[in-house]
């Protein structure tokens, strides 16, 4: 699970993927770290896929099946 103020590697993976969703996380930055904007791209990817059992924002289990069933 990654959440706010998470760094590293996942976090940069998690980044690289959701720019391949449109309009998700549009021009936002790949760089390591976990902040409000990339909690509101998690968050709009889980609203517009109707993605249940993680927190709203939260990188969990159920947010990253679909995500990388998508890229």
């Amino acid at each position: 699970m990654l959440t706010l103020g998470d760094t590293g590697p996942e976090v940069t993976e998690l980044q690289k993927r959701l720019l391949r969703i449109p309009n998700v996380y549009q021009d936002g930055p790949v760089n390591g770290q976990y902040d409000q904007s990339l909690a509101q791209a998690v968050s709009r990817f889980q609203v517009w896929y109707g993605i249940r059992g993680d927190a709203n924002g939260v990188y969990g289990s159920a947010t990253r099946q679909q995500l990388e069933s998508r890229t």
